[in-house]
Formats: structure tokens, C-alpha cells, sequence
């Protein structure tokens, strides 16, 4: 099931959607930083469309530092348990395919700079 607001960042801004664990690790192997957005049930989980809209606005205020993709929902399950993020919506950061942190659960303005600052200053291991 997908959302007006999630497909929104495929068409508007071109975010690639990930429906395979093999795209999604080429997709964050990439040279630089990059999200995975892992939405969870529009329909069960309110909070999924509220962060189809911070997402963007936490890329822009970072400077477009990473780059983002959606998870889809065929290896959602997948990815959370992979990464050990099964809250949703989630944001899953990673510097050339190594996993930094993420942050689950819609949160206040400020502690996503804060966090995001933060995951972003940490080395890839």
C-alpha cells in the first residue's frame, strides 16, 4: 500500500524506491551519505505520512548531505531486521555501505538535528 505523500518522493524528487536487498545495499555502498526510508503501514501508522514530509525538509536543512531512498514494502521487513530498526517510520543512515545510526518514531524538530548532526559525524566503521 502506498501513500500520495510517499509516492511524492519518488515523482517530485526522484527518490528511487528499493524493493530488492541487493538494490538497497548497492543503493547505500554509494560514495557519500545516504537515508532509507522505511515507512511501515500508511494505514496503520499515522505518523508514516508525517515523515514523508519531514524527511525532505531534514535533507534540506542538512545541505543535502545524504541522499535518500524508500524502502518498499517487499523488503521492509527485511531491512528492519537486518539493521536492527524495527520501528517505523524509520530514517536508517549509512556512509559507503556502513550503517551509522537511525532514528524511529516521528520525533521534535530539534532532536532530529541532533541526531542527524550527530549520526553524521560518526566515521563509517
Amino acid at each position: 500500500m502506498t501513500h500520495p505523500l510517499i509516492d511524492r518522493l519518488e515523482t517530485e524528487f526522484g527518490w528511487p524506491r528499493l524493493s530488492t536487498m541487493a538494490g538497497a545495499r548497492a543503493f547505500i555502498a554509494r560514495p557519500g551519505a545516504h537515508c532509507l526510508f522505511v515507512p511501515g503501514d500508511p494505514a496503520r501508522n499515522l505518523e508514516t505520512a508525517d515523515a514523508a514530509v519531514i524527511l525532505p525538509e531534514l535533507r534540506a536543512a542538512f545541505q543535502n548531505a545524504f541522499d535518500c531512498a524508500i524502502v518498499d514494502n517487499a523488503i521492509e521487513a527485511e531491512v528492519r531486521e537486518t539493521w536492527r530498526a524495527l520501528k517505523t517510520p524509520g530514517f536508517l543512515f549509512f556512509r559507503e555501505g556502513a550503517y551509522l545510526g537511525d532514528i524511529q518514531k516521528i520525533r521534535d524538530w530539534d532532536d532530529y538535528l541532533a541526531r542527524v548532526s550527530h549520526i553524521l559525524s560518526l566515521a563509517a566503521a
